[in-house]
């Protein structure tokens, strides 16, 4: 199985962007992890917000193939402890899940087309965080996830 991360916008943030490549390594043990990059919007300030919503929308879907699995990291979605989600990306696992795609939107969320096409939302948490710590956050729950599946110590009951 391989996991795909879908984010609009780049982390600028160097202390970030140490932890998700600290995240990226530990993952590799795992898991094979692709990560693609959604350029954020040129003059995006003239846009309206559904504007921004559509276009990022086509960009994102252009990276789906009909037979991913398509989970939106949402705040009006599913909330997992830490071993509910990796009890929940086992099954998928062995469901025969080729490919499961997870996608951080963009400021404003996500288009119509993009809530369409998925088969599940997950929320990090009730709080809010910015775009680029949901990246690392959510990066270190997947680690986290395939340590208890593991039966490793990462994690503690």
């Amino acid at each position: 199985m391989k996991i795909t991360l879908i984010f609009v916008g780049k982390t600028v943030k160097p202390f970030l962007i140490a932890a998700e490549n600290e995240y990226d390594k530990r993952l590799k043990r795992y898991v094979k992890v692709e990560e693609v990059i959604i350029p954020e919007l040129k003059n995006a300030s003239k846009l309206s917000e559904n504007e921004i919503k559509t276009k990022e929308g086509v960009l994102i879907l252009e990276k789906i193939i009909s037979s991913d699995e398509v989970v939106l990291l949402d705040d009006k979605g599913t909330q997992f402890t830490s071993i509910q989600m990796s009890e929940w990306i086992n099954k998928l696992q062995v469901s025969g899940k080729k490919n499961i795609v997870f996608i951080v939107g963009g400021a404003y969320g996500f288009s119509e087309e993009v809530y369409q096409r998925a088969q599940q939302k997950l929320s990090l948490s009730q709080l809010t965080f910015s775009h680029q710590m949901v990246r690392m956050i959510f990066k270190e729950q997947l680690y986290r996830c395939y340590t208890i599946l593991k039966g490793e110590p990462y994690h503690h009951n």
